[in-house]
């Protein structure tokens, strides 16, 4: 049965598209078919994770969206370039012309689009996993990437706002009755006790914490030019990402 997986942040800067970019590598890895949808549509940029030069990419989910194009044609195979060999990763774009931003952002679209095309790229491309990179905050679009995701992975950083904001956002999610959500916890200095802020965060939200991954130089210096996992295979970072995507996965 494909799942559907909501990766979402109450607010930017969480690392949100780095994460869903290195889980959905990592599952992809395994042998699965995958793909990964960036409803980012006011500031996209998943792309770049995947060495994706935008003046070659013809088709992007801006297209589907205004009736251009069927959405499996804005599907891009990434798998030779990662080397994936027995699963396969898909990527669907959004634009970053500032024409097409401006629209979405001064007319929005017809957000019941979005749970169709997601349905067509399960079948068409004959997913095992879907991964839905949504744009920070609470909007109609992300409420409806929320409510159709069998699982809803919450990123947030040890910071008071993204506690409060995480806390918005859970509810929300309870109220759509999300089938399963996790937290993971980003950017954690090493200094922190690991265990008492799971513990803190579990206890704070009635809530599974699939992983807490350290802030780290090596991601800082990688400057969104590549996958992490792809170019720190032995780093804790990879290991944590092991982690949560078995938990997917089982």
């Amino acid at each position: 049965m494909p799942k559907v997986i909501a990766i979402h942040s109450y607010r930017g800067g969480t690392g949100k598209s780095n994460l869903t970019a290195n889980l959905a590598t990592t599952i992809a890895l395994q042998g699965k078919r995958v793909a990964i949808v960036d409803t980012d549509l006011q500031s996209p940029g998943i792309h770049t994770l995947f060495g994706i030069d935008e003046r070659s990419v013809h088709r992007t989910l801006n297209d589907y969206l205004w009736n251009r194009s069927p959405i499996q044609d804005t599907a891009y195979d990434v798998s030779p370039q990662l080397g994936i060999e027995t699963g396969r990763l898909f990527l669907v774009p959004a634009s970053v012309n500032a024409e097409e931003i401006a629209r979405i952002l001064s007319e929005g679209y017809n957000v019941s689009l979005l749970n169709d095309g997601f349905q067509q790229l399960i079948k068409q491309l004959e997913l095992d996993y879907l991964f839905i990179d949504t744009h920070p905050g609470l909007s109609r679009e992300t409420l409806l990437s929320i409510a159709i995701s069998n699982l809803l992975i919450l990123i947030l950083r040890p910071d008071q706002q993204d506690f409060q904001g995480t806390a918005v956002t859970i509810d929300v999610a309870r109220q759509l009755r999300v089938r399963q959500i996790s937290l993971v916890i980003n950017k954690v200095l090493n200094k922190l006790d690991r265990a008492a802020l799971q513990q803190q965060v579990e206890a704070t939200y009635q809530s599974n914490v699939a992983g807490i991954f350290p802030l780290t130089e090596e991601m800082i210096e990688l400057g969104s030019s590549g996958l992490f996992c792809l170019h720190h295979a032995n780093h804790p970072f990879t290991q944590t990402l092991n982690q949560v995507a078995t938990q997917i996965v089982n």
